[in-house]
C-alpha cells in the first residue's frame, strides 16, 4: 500500500503527530499507509495529534497558516527553553594543576 500519511515522533514531551504526507524526511518520522495510520497505537503516557487536512483540500497541499504559526512557535518555545537554562562552569582554583578539556587534577590533601 502507498504511504498516505506521516508520523513524527516528539520524544521529550511524549507526543506523537500524524498528519498530511511530508514532502521530505525529518528525522524521528515514518511515512504510513492508511491501514496502518488508523491502527495507531502509542505506549501509556503519549499523547497523539491528528492533524487532518481541510475537506476539498487534496493531501500534496502545503501547510496552512495556522499550521506555520504553530510549528514558528514550539520551535520559539524549544529556543527560550534552551536559552532560559544556563550552563554552570565551575571557577578554576589556585590549587589546580592541571586542565585537559572538563577534566581537572587536584593535587591530593
Amino acid at each position: 500500500m502507498p504511504a498516505a500519511k506521516t508520523l513524527t515522533y516528539i520524544y521529550s514531551d511524549s507526543t506523537a503527530i500524524l498528519g498530511p504526507l511530508a514532502t521530505f524526511a525529518e528525522p524521528h518520522s515514518y511515512d504510513l499507509c492508511v491501514e496502518h495510520s488508523e491502527k495507531l497505537t502509542l505506549p501509556n503516557g503519549w499523547t497523539v495529534m491528528k492533524a487532518e487536512t481541510e475537506p476539498g483540500q487534496s493531501g500534496e497541499a502545503g501547510p496552512n497558516l495556522d499550521d506555520i504559526m504553530a510549528i514558528a512557535d514550539a520551535v520559539r518555545e524549544v529556543g527560550a527553553h534552551r536559552a532560559a537554562a544556563p550552563e554552570v562552569h565551575a571557577a578554576p582554583t589556585a590549587q589546580e594543576i592541571g586542565r585537559r578539556g572538563h577534566l581537572r587534577a587536584l593535587p591530593s590533601h
